[in-house]
């Protein structure tokens, strides 16, 4: 039972405790259900059903002999049968690295990182203690962004940032202002996801493209009801400043429809398709459609579409200088060959 006043323990901190209590239940034989729950800061009746749980742990993959044995009958507690899972866990290098790895990663989306950074410390220390080359990553952190630092401070400080961000899309600069929520690493680049005052929602911005970050004397407390977004989904998040592109596609290009983030897909009888999406770089279109050779063509904008065709007409003019000169690639090897 969850005592008065506290919020619902969850599955993490229950785990938490039951590692903790193993070895302490095995050094303290016979402690009284009383003492071990004021020990834990919980009920008897908590330490009980803790207990319960106990009673059918044990070894992965073990008989019923290897589960632990608890007794408490008598108002006393004696455990047993419990020694591999009390015992200090023994990390292989690789293991170690890998924890190591994910730990530098954590570092820099916290606040107050110090508890990782100490755990960091013990796994090089114990490292050094072994055989064969001391753990020393070189690791991507974020810090190499000169953003990270405001970020941070904004972050610790609940204070707004005032952002000068590149937009790819319009190659220009924008001015904001945003509430700060967390940083986070996706598909290689760190992010910064906040309230944006512009937008007016909330927006992912990629520390490489700020071009520089101020810390305001103002409470940048997101306003009630922004949410960060699932770290599983699509980091692509249509922003008023991205540009709207229909392509149309081939039967052979049509897979494009299913396999980038589009506002609609309209398929056609021939197997064929209208794609409209929304890009914050109209490079990753460029080079869609450059390499598809043909197969896909961009309607609008324009502007777009005329550029890909003229990137397009120089590359078959650099492919036939070279091919007359015999200093181009082979037959078979220029745009829109095979």
């Amino acid at each position: 039972m969850t005592p008065r006043g506290r919020p619902p323990e969850t599955a993490t901190q229950r785990l938490q405790r039951l590692l903790t209590m193993v070895p302490w239940l095995l050094q303290h034989p016979g402690v009284p259900v009383a003492q071990a729950a004021a020990e834990f800061g919980v009920t008897t009746q908590q330490v009980e059903q803790d207990l319960s749980l106990l009673f059918v742990c044990g070894t992965p993959g073990g008989t019923h002999a290897e589960l632990i044995d608890a007794q408490w009958e008598d108002g006393h507690i004696y455990l047993s049968n419990a020694d591999d899972i009390a015992a200090p866990m023994r990390l292989t290098r690789d293991e170690a690295v890998t924890l190591t790895a994910g730990l530098h990663a954590l570092v820099a989306s916290l606040v107050r990182p110090d508890v990782v950074e100490r755990t960091l410390a013990k796994l090089r220390a114990a490292s050094a203690a072994l055989d064969g080359p001391a753990l020393d990553l070189e690791i991507d952190d974020g810090s190499r962004h000169p953003a990270m630092g405001p970020v941070r401070t904004a972050l610790g400080g609940h204070r707004r940032l005032h952002l000068t961000y590149w937009v790819p899309s319009r190659d220009e600069a924008t001015e904001r202002d945003v509430d700060p929520m967390r940083v986070l690493n996706l598909d290689g680049h760190w992010y910064l996801e906040g309230w944006c005052h512009r937008a007016q929602g909330v927006r992912m911005f990629r520390l490489d493209r700020v071009e520089a970050a101020t810390v305001l004397p103002v409470d940048g407390t997101p306003p009630e009801g922004a949410r960060p977004r699932d770290p599983g989904d699509e980091v692509f998040v249509p922003g008023d400043d991205d540009i709207v592109v229909v392509i149309e596609a081939s039967p052979e290009a049509a897979w494009i429809g299913d396999y980038y983030p589009t506002e609609s897909v309209q398929h056609r009888a021939d197997g064929s398709a209208l794609v409209t999406l929304r890009v914050a770089d109209v490079a990753l279109v460029r080079r869609l459609v450059l390499q598809l050779g043909g197969a896909a063509r961009v309607v609008r904008p324009v502007e777009l579409a005329a550029r890909i065709a003229e990137e397009a007409r120089d590359a078959l003019r650099a492919y036939r200088t070279g091919a007359t000169t015999g200093d181009g690639p082979g037959v078979g090897d220029g745009p829109g060959a095979g």
